[in-house]
């Protein structure tokens, strides 16, 4: 079944699951899952209008949310009846690591971690440039994302907005100022600032903790300071919260296979592994028809592959 509570029966501690990013990310609905025991699965989820259509699908928000899983996960997709949702599709986001909302999965993108308890070595070349920003006054530091100075959180969203403007990112991710301030109400979040000699934000980033990881959610940095990179202090600072914190440290991986953010990221890792969606038809003869005359891809839902 399909509950318009904006997700409030699928809320927890964990922050992809919490009041903050599901408030942010305007999530509508929760999807609940039962077994013929009455265990049961929780999916938040934003439920869209599929235009010039009288059809309606869904998506999980951003990031890593899974579901609540009271009592039932890995449900093999293809034995739940979806004609309750009364929606053509559903795009599922799983969470990183642990059980899953649903058995056999799409492997996505590789994505790396750094693994407090295995030995760490970054890339000899990173570790030198960090050295090399620390000597020109480079300066980093961490603290709950809540109690950072206003500065700096102006210095985030700047560098962040840079960064998708350099990165030509599709609108989706330009957030607004309210998604942020939801974030930085978060007790889950930390903001790891790197400021330059003259006291500029030059690189940021929001870590959020949910479902017994550390995640770099979302990051930039300055046009002005690309050069010297001072991400990889950033970085830095990073997985030094993750030692104080004794977390796993999700760093993500590229925007595509191979590319430079996934080299990148590959170099400050100890532990890799791969993320997975679902892509789960609910009405099949509906999904057939808006599909035919779009171009065969990995896109879901096939019919909005025009939007991506």
């Amino acid at each position: 079944m399909l509950i318009p509570d904006a997700g409030a029966s699928a809320l927890s501690g964990q922050y992809f699951r919490s009041e903050h990013h599901l408030r942010a990310e305007q999530v509508t609905h929760t999807l609940v899952v039962k077994s013929d025991t009455d265990r049961a699965l929780r999916v938040p989820l934003i439920v869209r209008a599929i235009e010039g259509t009288p059809y309606r699908d869904a998506i999980s928000p951003y990031g890593f949310p899974g579901g609540e899983l009271d009592g039932l996960s890995e449900v093999p997709a293809p034995a739940v009846d979806w004609r309750g949702t009364e929606l053509v599709s559903i795009f599922v986001r799983e969470r990183v690591q642990g059980p899953h909302c649903f058995a056999a999965g799409t492997a996505r993108n590789e994505v790396f971690f750094v693994d407090p308890c295995r030995p760490l070595t970054p890339r000899e070349m990173h570790r030198r440039h960090m050295r090399r920003n620390l000597r020109l006054g480079f300066v980093s530091t961490v603290c709950e994302a809540r109690d950072a100075p206003s500065e700096e959180r102006a210095g985030f969203r700047e560098v962040y907005r840079q960064t998708m403007v350099r990165d030509q990112a599709c609108r989706r991710y330009f957030f607004s100022d309210a998604y942020f301030e939801e974030l930085f109400a978060s007790p889950e979040a930390w903001l790891a600032t790197t400021r330059a000699p003259d006291g500029t934000v030059a690189s940021a980033a929001l870590i959020v903790r949910s479902d017994g990881l550390l995640h770099y959610y979302l990051g930039g940095t300055a046009d002005a300071h690309l050069a010297r990179s001072p991400a990889k202090n950033v970085f830095g600072a990073m997985i030094d919260l993750c030692l104080q914190l004794r977390l796993p440290l999700h760093l993500g991986g590229g925007l595509s296979p191979g590319d430079g953010l996934e080299d990148f990221k590959r170099g400050f890792s100890n532990a890799s592994g791969r993320i997975h969606t679902h892509e789960i038809v609910c009405d099949a003869a509906v999904y057939a028809t808006l599909s035919a005359g779009h171009a065969a891809s990995d896109f879901f839902p096939a019919y909005r592959s025009h939007l991506s």
